[in-house]
């Protein structure tokens, strides 16, 4: 019987919806997409400022206008949370494959104990490597 793959060692190919997905989540969660978005808000008010001082004050609520800004910012928003959810869940299935990996391997140490030390430090590693720890000294190294 062959090792099961550590979920750090599995590469799985994304498509194009998934690359694109992850692309505007890198994008749309820094903070210079925030401030453009501020900005966009800032613009509509101006924007919405000028039609008051020319046209009145009924201008600024007008249907017309009111239902242009909600439409954009409705269908932006539907898109954007299309796209995170798929980062979001793929994101939440590779944390799942690691808990999955931690838990095999802490059941691996539970049923070996302390009797076969190679086994164990090569159960150790592989878990390390599954969740992408680094070597860790422990306490008592450090004070030795």
């Amino acid at each position: 019987m062959s090792d099961p793959q550590m979920p750090s060692s599995v590469r799985r190919k994304l498509g194009l919806f998934d690359k694109f997905a992850s692309a505007t989540d890198r994008l749309v969660s820094k903070a210079p997409f925030f401030a453009f978005a501020v900005l966009l808000v800032v613009a509509w008010l101006a924007e919405g400022a000028v039609l008051v001082s020319t046209s009145g004050p009924d201008a600024f609520v007008d249907q017309k206008y009111q239902l242009q800004i909600n439409t954009v910012t409705t269908v932006v928003t539907f898109l954007l949370v299309a796209l995170l959810q798929n980062t979001q869940t793929r994101s939440e299935e590779a944390l799942h494959e690691k808990l999955n990996a931690i838990a095999d391997a802490l059941g691996d140490l539970m049923n070996k104990g302390t009797s076969d030390q190679a086994n164990l430090s090569h159960d150790v590693e592989e878990l390390r490597a599954a969740v992408g720890l680094e070597d860790v000294m422990d306490a008592d190294d450090e004070d030795a």
